[in-house]
């Protein structure tokens, strides 16, 4: 049995590597396949989780014997089933019931205690049930460990739910020889939180991993980020500035005010059903936070914001009504000096709502493809992204994209908001919070070229084969500037390697949508002996915009528009 786990995990691996390396290998041949495009519920998601339980209840077994000798054996509490009668129960069915039993021997966790044990130098703890587990040791001698790490700092429940067959006792009794204490849960909204603004969040996937929790940011493991072009909607990022609000279909209305430029001023409101009766336009385009990579650059030096990964951003199907039938019906017309505002429905402690703007030129330009969308990948938007309706602003930074959008002003002024006027802007590297003026930088708008790793993952242990490594990720840049071009390095720039690219067929200037780069990267036998490699990305795009090298050079107080080259070190087995 245990021997067939193994063989089954290996058997899923090699298929999904193989199913990727055919859709690349079509797509590079300008054959864009439909099963690559369209997320199926059931395809390579699905297929990626069961492979990494799998490698996970392999290897349990693999270092069982190993780990007997360092292993103690503890006293557990045995519970008994919710019946009328006692009912015995057996040693693997008790087994089962260790993870959703209290240790009164261990010490209790906190969640945000387990999120600040995510990487080898802060030790590894998972959780699974109330069990906090620590994986220090474990997960770098373990076959599967780099599909630990997806799970570092949280809970490993998301993957035994899909792979059940690796609960077996052997696996059960391994995982608590880890056992390191208990997981304090609130399982229900305390009630001083029942009138607060937090109490109608919405639910989100388990393997979101949050960058805060009020307001909740998370980016999906960035591995899976790299497995679709079109980012499954439940593993799209989440950037919330404020409380996510409840607004119904029927209640919801959108009002455009023009107060400035040719003609007279003027008012309209829209309900979501004459949105929805305006003609239908569909966009693919990748949506970035401002602060993607931060963690990066606070490496360098500290920066105020999120640290946020390599996650934060997504790519997507959009489709409403586009914004320039909407303001040419209004009588708008073209003029360099104006500006559109956008405000959303989450407001803060004040009342004041999320707000950004755009040039009007941008909005007008039926090449800028400004959306009021209501759909995401063929659904309906979640709450999370903005239902009923937000404006997608491709090419353009995620902070202009506003959710649960209520409001639209064409003025000939920019939003006098928090976000568009002290936030989001870039500065010297020698600017500091003493000296920062925010009044005379711009707001971001089109983000810069930029490109990371989805896979391998940092410290992971990667196979050669012959004489190979397999590397993926994404490519994106703003304005909608297409990917010219990824290159890669594991030698510190000496030689350099170009990747095959997976992008829609779009005209430059129109080319939102991110790109997807696989390559078989070689590797020499002297850098096998060696055992660590780290390995270089940097993208260029149609206007041979490149990457800069370093972090140090483009540092700046709040960690945004952070697009060095990524870096990536692993070990090499």
């Amino acid at each position: 049995m245990r021997l067939r786990l193994l063989t089954t995990a290996s058997k899923q691996l090699s298929l999904g590597n193989r199913q990727r390396h055919r859709l690349l290998a079509t797509s590079a041949s300008g054959q864009h396949q439909q099963e690559h495009q369209e997320y199926q519920p059931g395809g390579s998601r699905a297929l990626y989780a069961a492979a990494a339980v799998g490698g996970i209840g392999a290897g349990y077994w693999l270092f069982h014997e190993l780990d007997k000798k360092r292993r103690q054996p503890v006293e557990l509490a045995q519970p008994q089933k919710a019946t009328s009668s006692p009912v015995a129960l057996d040693v693997e069915e008790a087994a089962r019931l260790w993870h959703k039993t209290k240790r009164t021997d261990l010490p209790t966790y906190s969640t945000e205690d387990v999120l600040k044990h995510d990487k080898p130098d802060t030790g590894i703890w998972v959780t699974y049930g109330i069990g906090v587990y620590d994986v220090t040791e474990f997960a770098p001698n373990h076959p599967g460990g780099d599909k630990i790490m997806m799970a570092a700092g949280n809970a490993i429940d998301p993957f035994w739910a899909i792979y059940q067959q690796h609960n077996t006792l052997d696996v059960l009794e391994l995982l608590e020889s880890f056992r390191i204490g208990n997981l304090y849960k609130v399982e229900a909204i305390e009630n001083d939180e029942l009138g607060s603004p937090w109490a109608q969040e919405p639910k989100r996937h388990e393997l979101l991993k949050p960058a805060s929790k009020r307001p909740f940011n998370a980016e999906p493991p960035i591995s899976m980020l790299g497995e679709h072009f079109y980012t499954p909607n439940e593993l799209f990022y989440v950037r919330n500035h404020l409380p996510v609000p409840c607004i119904s279909a029927e209640d919801y209305e959108l009002e455009l005010e023009v107060e400035a430029g040719a003609g007279k001023s003027s008012k309209c409101t829209f309900n979501l059903d004459e949105i929805k009766k305006l003609p239908k336009h569909t966009v693919t385009a990748a949506i970035m936070c401002g602060g993607n990579r931060r963690s990066e650059m606070t490496r360098i030096k500290p920066v105020k914001g999120l640290s946020w990964g390599a996650g934060a951003v997504g790519n997507a199907k959009w489709a409403g009504a586009r914004l320039c039938d909407v303001l040419r019906a209004q009588g708008v017309e073209p003029d360099e000096h104006l500006q559109v505002i956008f405000e959303g429905a989450d407001l803060d402690p004040t009342a004041h709502p999320y707000g950004a703007s755009i040039p009007l030129s941008k909005a007008l330009d039926p090449r800028g493809d400004v959306v009021l969308a209501y759909e995401m990948n063929g659904q309906p938007l979640t709450r999370d992204h903005g239902y009923p309706i937000r404006v997608i602003v491709p090419g353009t930074v995620g902070a202009r994209n506003v959710k649960w959008l209520t409001r639209i002003v064409v003025a000939d002024h920019e939003s006098d908001s928090h976000w568009q006027q002290n936030d989001y802007k870039g500065f010297s590297p020698s600017t500091d919070w003493d000296t920062v003026d925010f009044g005379k930088a711009q707001a971001i708008q089109a983000m810069p070229v930029t490109s990371a790793i989805c896979s391998p993952m940092p410290e992971e242990r990667v196979k050669v084969d012959k004489g190979h490594i397999t590397v993926y990720g994404y490519a994106w840049s703003g304005g909608g500037r297409r990917i010219e071009r990824v290159d890669l390095t594991n030698d510190g720039g000496k030689t350099w390697h170009v990747a095959k690219l997976e992008q829609e067929n779009e005209p430059d200037g129109r080319h939102y949508g991110w790109s997807l780069w696989s390559i078989r990267l070689p590797v020499t036998d002297e850098q096998q002996k060696q055992s660590e490699l780290e390995i270089w990305a940097k993208a260029v795009d149609s206007a041979y915009n490149v990457q800069p090298e370093s972090f140090e050079n483009i540092w700046n107080l709040r960690g945004v528009l952070a697009n060095a080259y990524h870096k990536v070190k692993v070990k090499l087995i």
